[in-house]
């Protein structure tokens, strides 16, 4: 055994997270109670009305965790909660909303905007797994119930029929459907699984990647729900095709993490917090068996959902979490067999600094199409580029990136009928109200040893000691919402100070709140150049071209790298096309 591995107590940590999770039950509801987290959209509830509400999911969770430490004092409780949360789910066929559950106790289906079909998947898995693993401990007619819920759930499952794109729903819904199916002996159900296995082994092993690239909430996501499949299920099959998917799973993760800021390396189609979360790096911590020590046994911040399913990272892959060297990693991470569209990502990772991209990717709040990180004296510091429609990320601008050894063109673009705070909830239809419309190069995480000075249209910024340099070299936005912007834009960048980072922003507008019309605009994009490290003192001739619709800006061979590369995005706003 390696010298810094080390068995996992599972129990252990079980019993802590449960004991600590004691403080959070409300047996009068006998439900957890949690203050109101929310992305911004499926809820209508608010934090000022609803500061603590009851969650339906959380609550099952716990409930398997309490069934979990196997201790007599805590099935009733377990029991209580499952009963309860039945109870909220939609049994009416006749209904679009049939199989699911709303997030909240507070909030019914009918309030949601719009209710969240995933809740099928997620309820349904801590149900089926409290059956298979703890059936014998409960009541003869919560069994029934459990049955029925589970049973409804797989009908909305397979009614929804999810497909592998979206990664951790796909193989979640599989979980469910064929547990349900060796459980209850529903061959109806366990067919539609293996099927959906077949189909996401089938589209993953095009790429050899997940479509939900390289995200660090999903993918840990993904890995969980595949090895309950592969420790749970009879079927040789799925075992097998779950054992296929967990390799190309690990291989992701591993080779995407930058030991010397301990930080998992971009580009990230989803993701939730831009650092890593103490909960993803507990769980990297236990799955590489303590070759990551970010926490002591005590500070772990364990899931119970980990409990049993056996989550190890492949040895072959453990070495790439503590190898320091250069590597660049590009690769596409989605196809259209039928018309050829490809997206690419790249990763590039130095020792002191890793820079990850889309190619070609929306701003949505959860993906991180330009992030990097880099090491500041033993913590991190990331670099991170938003689009912001009065504070939220805006979905339909479209960033594109060119990137060379380090030196990077960025281009940002604007759709007409694309999502405001989500790609597909909220669809803009060609206009959106705003006070403020900026893009923003966002600093956060350690700020000790962070400098900047901005001059114009440009902008200096040092961190532990590392110079990089961001450059507008286009800028047009040519409607007039106002009589002020009728004269001559000077585009600059500002420093807004914030309270746990610093963003470097590039207004576009900021003012009395105003429709803009992305219809009407002829001229909407913008081209920026950013360098790290030596080439901020060697920086090649950068010349602008537009013609045809749209902007190019190319970068002339340089010492440190003798081809020159190039970026060119549409001018003028438009639809987004099937891909």
């Amino acid at each position: 055994m390696n010298q810094h591995s080390r068995s996992i107590d599972h129990k252990a940590h079980l019993l802590r997270k449960i004991m600590s999770q004691e403080q959070d039950y409300d047996p009068t509801h006998q439900m957890l109670l949690r203050p109101l987290h929310t992305p911004g959209y499926h809820t209508t509830l608010t934090s000022d009305a609803y500061p603590v509400v009851h969650p339906t999911h959380p609550s099952l969770l716990y409930a398997v965790g309490l069934l979990n430490t196997e201790s007599p004092a805590y099935v009733q409780r377990a029991c209580d909660i499952i009963r309860r949360v039945l109870a909220l789910q939609d049994r009416d066929p006749s209904r679009d909303t049939y199989g699911i559950w709303p997030w909240f106790f507070e909030e019914p289906l009918t309030q949601m905007a719009p209710p969240d079909w995933n809740w099928a998947d997620f309820c349904g898995k801590e149900l089926v797994l409290a059956a298979l693993l703890h059936g014998h401990r409960l009541a003869e007619d919560l069994r029934e119930e459990i049955r029925q819920g589970v049973c409804c759930a797989c009908d909305a499952i397979m009614i929804r029929d999810m497909g592998p794109h979206y990664t951790n729903i796909s193989i979640m819904g599989a979980f469910v459907t064929l547990i349900a199916g060796e459980l209850y002996a529903r061959q109806d159900f366990t067919e539609y699984a293996i099927q959906r296995l077949e189909k996401l082994k089938q589209y993953t092993e095009r790429l050899r990647t997940f479509q939900e690239f390289n995200s660090p909430h999903y993918s840990v996501i993904a890995v969980i729900e595949l090895s309950k499949i592969y420790t749970y299920s009879m079927s040789p099959r799925a075992k097998e095709i779950a054992n296929d998917l967990l390799d190309i799973g690990w291989r992701m993760v591993a080779e995407h993490y930058h030991p010397a800021t301990q930080q998992w390396a971009g580009p990230h189609s989803r993701n939730y917090s831009t650092l890593l979360t103490k909960k993803i790096k507990s769980f990297l911590q236990i799955a590489t068996e303590h070759r990551l020590s970010f926490f002591s046994d005590v500070e772990l911040e364990y899931d119970t959902e980990w409990y049993g399913i056996g989550c190890r990272c492949p040895e072959v892959y453990l070495n790439l979490f503590i190898t320091e060297e250069k590597k660049v990693l590009e690769q596409p991470y989605y196809r259209n067999e039928d018309t050829g569209f490809v997206k690419w990502a790249k990763t590039r990772i130095t020792p002191r600094y890793t820079i990850g991209l889309f190619k070609n990717e929306i701003m949505w709040n959860q993906t991180r199409g330009l992030v990097a990180y880099f090491e500041n004296h033993g913590a991190a510091t990331y670099l991170q580029m938003r689009c912001l429609h009065d504070g939220y990320d805006y979905c339909s601008g479209v960033l594109s990136v060119a990137e060379e050894a380090g030196h990077l063109i960025l281009g940002v673009r604007f759709l007409t009928n694309g999502g405001d705070t989500h790609p597909g909830l909220d669809r803009i239809e060609g206009c959106i109200d705003a006070s403020d419309f900026r893009l923003r190069m966002e600093i956060g995480g350690c700020l000790d040893g962070v400098s900047m000075q901005t001059e114009g249209a440009s902008a200096e910024v040092v961190i532990n000691g590392l110079p990089l340099r961001l450059d507008n070299i286009f800028a047009a936005f040519d409607e007039q919402l106002d009589s002020n912007m009728k004269e001559q834009r000077c585009w600059n960048w500002e420093v807004t100070k914030l309270e746990q980072c610093i963003g470097l922003d590039f207004v576009i507008y900021a003012g009395e709140r105003s429709t803009i019309d992305f219809h009407a605009l002829d001229r909407a994009a913008f081209l920026f150049t950013l360098a790290i490290g030596e080439l901020v003192d060697s920086l090649p001739e950068i010349s602008i071209i537009e013609e045809d619709g749209h902007v190019t800006a190319r970068a002339a061979a340089a010492p440190w790298n003798r081809l020159p590369h190039e970026l060119s995005i549409a001018v003028k706003p438009n639809d987004i096309h099937p891909v």
